[in-house]
């Protein structure tokens, strides 16, 4: 599989999301944000974490202008697949490709740990290889990580199954490091080809590191 990595001034993520998927046998490729057209044989289109323009504005808010996105619009219309991940999950509710927003952190300050997490919903190609209500260690770094949404939109996020994940404690309760409306830590678009999340599954690959648990997240992603 071939798998686009864009890159913004203040991404820091990318080269970790490369080692990730190259990992998982990928063919991968950096785009950087000035390209405006994303190769047709780009099978997957991943938005690494990061702080793209130093997150000066709100975060995602001045990436969404950058000339790739055009391409990144079209990418998605079209079917294909784009995972966003912490800051690319910003870039993506900017960009109106995912409902909702990402807020400063209920505590007002930058969270960095493994978190664990509760899935959600498997009926899509990220998370199918999962089991329902599976409890994952992922780990978690982010200032604006509070996501919200309205109450009538998240009815209609959780009557499309687009809820993918829940933060929670080692147990599956509800834990919420950030003040996520109901604990929500990732999403998908009603279509389930854009997906978004807060935590960092690439981060998750190996055991040296904490948690392999982000390993068979983004293995779902290479197989349908």
């Amino acid at each position: 599989m071939n798998v686009g990595i864009l890159q913004f001034p203040g991404t820091n993520c990318e080269y970790d999301t490369q080692y990730a998927f190259e990992m998982l046998g990928c063919r991968t490729n950096i785009i950087w944000h000035q390209e405006t057209t994303i190769a047709d044989t780009i099978d997957l289109l991943v938005i690494a974490g990061g702080f793209s323009y130093g997150d000066y504005l709100r975060s995602g808010a001045i990436a969404r202008f950058s000339p790739i996105m055009s391409a990144v619009q079209k990418h998605a219309a079209s079917g294909k697949k784009i995972l966003g991940i912490c800051n690319g999950f910003q870039v993506l509710t900017e960009s109106h490709l995912l409902p909702g927003a990402l807020k400063r952190n209920e505590s007002l300050h930058f969270i960095s740990k493994h978190h664990h997490l509760k899935v959600a919903a498997t009926n899509n190609s990220f998370l199918h290889k999962m089991s329902q209500d599976a409890i994952v260690n992922i780990p978690i770094a982010h200032h604006d990580g509070n996501y919200y949404i309205d109450p009538e939109s998240l009815e209609t996020l959780y009557r499309n199954d687009q809820v993918l994940l829940h933060y929670c404690d080692q147990h599956g309760k509800p834990q919420n490091p950030n003040g996520s409306v109901d604990s929500i830590a990732g999403i998908c678009n009603k279509e389930k080809n854009v997906f978004g999340l807060m935590p960092h599954p690439e981060r998750a690959m190996e055991h040296l590191l904490g948690s392999s648990d982000g390993r068979l997240m983004l293995e779902g992603l290479l197989s349908t």
